[in-house]
């Protein structure tokens, strides 16, 4: 019995759009984790802060606990001290060279909202850009389209970057009033998915995200777990950036020490309702965790299915 044995008559929500980086296409079968690197002292979680030394050991950790992309990244999202683009680039554009040279058909993707920075990157062999910004720089998406890269679409409701959100509301949706930020996320990424695609971005190198917690609060981004599926409905393959952020800690009450376990049941859900792409501090839980939600949907088989046969 191979993959999709098994599924009968099972109504299961749609594997979501495949996706295809450096060549290589990621279809059901193989769910993606894009780990986290970054090359910053004050992270919000401290055993992610990687110095020039420490960092091509994460990235090689993080390849052998199964890691699909690396996401490297120079500065810190929340509020902190002021990174020029000068500093963000002595801090990334090393690491990704030295990456494309250790770890060839390794995924690398840079994580910034600057065009000059994602510029730099493309030069040494990035594939990916991940805007967590939203297009607040409108020349990166360019860049990604000028160098052939692939492109991560984002929503942060406005806000600009390294900035906290502050008593955020959205219009009420026509359903469930929560529905308006998922109105919003549709909106907002929807169009810069029809940019990047208008600018020559292959469709199935354009992901979308709807971006947990930046601009929003934890009901929003409880909320946009639990409607997965009308990002997948897009068409294009959907990130989930969920890796111990605080709508998590604030669910369960724990600090991002402690948030492993609430990840991973949000890291199932969203698997289960067709999200492609997890970017995470966890790699070898994640990568477990993900191959299980895809063998139980049926678009993996078991590693080995004996019990019962001999």
């Amino acid at each position: 019995m191979g993959v999709g044995a098994g599924r009968g008559t099972v109504n299961l929500p749609p594997a979501g759009a495949a996706l295809r980086l450096r060549g290589r296409w990621f279809g059901a079968d193989r769910p993606v984790v894009m780990a986290v690197v970054n090359r910053t002292p004050d992270s919000f979680y401290a055993a992610a802060r990687y110095d020039d030394a420490s960092a091509d050991g994460a990235v090689a950790r993080a390849v052998d606990d199964g890691a699909d992309i690396v996401d490297l990244g120079g500065v810190r999202a929340g509020r902190g001290p002021r990174v020029d683009a000068a500093e963000e680039i002595a801090r990334v554009v090393p690491l990704v060279r030295r990456v494309r040279a250790r770890h060839p058909d390794l995924v690398v993707s840079i994580d910034t909202w600057r065009a000059q920075v994602a510029r730099a990157a493309a030069d040494e062999g990035a594939d990916l850009v991940n805007d967590t910004w939203a297009g607040h720089d409108p020349a990166l998406m360019e860049v990604a389209a000028e160098r052939g890269l692939g492109i991560v679409c984002t929503h942060t409701g406005g806000a600009r970057p390294r900035t906290d959100p502050f008593r955020v509301e959205y219009p009420p949706g026509d359903g469930d009033p929560l529905d308006g930020v998922l109105d919003d996320v549709v909106r907002t990424v929807s169009a810069a998915a029809a940019r990047a695609v208008g600018l020559g971005i292959d469709p199935a190198s354009v992901l979308v995200d709807p971006t947990h917690d930046f601009g929003k609060n934890t009901w929003h981004s409880l909320h946009l777990v639990r409607r997965t599926e009308a990002l997948v409905a897009l068409g294009f393959p959907v990130l989930m950036a969920l890796s111990r952020k605080d709508f998590v800690g604030e669910s369960l009450d724990l600090p991002a020490e402690e948030r492993l376990e609430g990840t991973l049941a949000a890291t199932t859900l969203a698997a289960w309702l067709g999200a492609r792409v997890f970017r995470a501090h966890d790699v070898r839980a994640t990568r477990r965790t993900l191959d299980m939600v895809a063998t139980l949907r049926g678009d993996r088989p078991p590693a080995r299915a004996v019990r019962g046969l001999a």
